[in-house]
């Protein structure tokens, strides 16, 4: 019976090894992992994009006759920009120019220029840039539509066509 109770009392010591065992096992296991976060982050660059741009526009009339044309040159402006945009127009030229060998010209400062719905109208400058619209916030999310009205007072000059490049500028704020 000594010897019994030794046998048993062998198997349930190998029993309690090996559970102990197990246990030890699972427990390194999970004592093994590890673990850590990181950070994700978007950066979001400011853009300004002006686009839709009219590509030109003419104005008609008879030497002496003042000519107005409303919203003449259409554009979209789309910005991110919390602090808003502005958009300037510029003649790249002093004159308009007539076409072939007509020397005849309109100066740039005859044509007028103001933000559709605006009051005033103001003259074109080859050396200034000529602010046609600001605001203070963001574009909407598919840009903001934008139009200028244009004025001439049409001098005592040949009969054509006169024309300058006239360039549009949009800027964050």
């Amino acid at each position: 019976m000594l010897a019994h109770a030794r046998h048993r009392l062998g198997i349930a010591a190998g029993l309690a090894l090996l559970v102990l065992g197990f246990t030890l096992t699972g427990a390194a296991a999970f004592a093994a992992s590890s673990s850590g976060n990181t950070t994700a982050n978007i950066s979001v660059n400011d853009v300004i994009t002006l686009s839709g741009l009219t590509s030109s526009f003419t104005l008609t009339g008879d030497p002496g006759a003042t000519v107005t044309g409303n919203s003449k040159v259409a554009m979209n402006v789309l910005t991110n920009n919390p602090t808003g945009h502005t958009v300037t127009v510029q003649s790249a030229a002093a004159n308009l120019v007539g076409t072939g060998s007509n020397t005849n010209t309109i100066p740039i400062a005859a044509l007028q220029v103001r933000e559709t719905s605006g009051v005033a109208f103001t003259p074109l400058s080859n050396a200034a840039a000529v602010p046609v619209h600001a605001q203070l916030t963001p574009s909407g999310a598919s840009g903001d539509s934008l139009s200028n009205d244009y004025r001439v007072t049409i001098p005592f000059v040949n009969a054509d066509t006169y024309s300058a490049q006239l360039n549009y500028v949009a800027a964050t704020t």
